[in-house]
């Protein structure tokens, strides 16, 4: 069971694990050993979430979420399989949590009127920078 708060647990037997062979180096063990850690859980039909939180996660992690709804978590950087297996369940904890936080709503501003004068004075300043480079007209 995967506790991330206290209202908030997934269960285990909604998620789904598989080991796959890890990439880069590791010596003789590499073509033999499986310890890539992936998990996928499938976040839309997941009653452990609320709603709200599930759009949130699957906007923050949107390149993670399959067509069919399924959020997928990969970790291969240790060589042992039971601590990749530790840290693809700490980064969904660490994606929940993120998910968690309801963002503030942004209020409009407008500029200031030193700052639109600024903008103006550079503006100015910069037209006739340009137009001296310019060869004089003759009439």
């Amino acid at each position: 069971m995967l506790v991330i708060n206290d209202q908030i647990t997934i269960p285990d037997s909604e998620l789904e694990w598989s080991f796959v062979r890890s990439g880069g180096p590791g010596g003789q063990n590499v073509n033999k050993v499986a310890s890539k850690a992936v998990l996928r859980w499938h976040l839309e039909g997941s009653p452990s979430l609320p709603a709200e939180v599930k759009t949130r996660l699957r906007t923050l992690q949107r390149r993670r979420v399959t067509t069919e709804g399924d959020l997928i978590v990969t970790a291969q950087n240790w060589r042992d399989q039971e601590k990749n297996r530790e840290e693809c369940l700490e980064k969904l904890r660490a994606w929940i949590v993120e998910a968690l936080k309801v963002p503030r709503p942004r209020r409009p501003t407008r500029p200031t009127r030193g700052s639109r004068q600024r903008r103006l004075a550079e503006k100015k300043k910069r037209s006739t920078l340009k137009a001296d480079r310019r060869p004089p007209s003759e009439f």
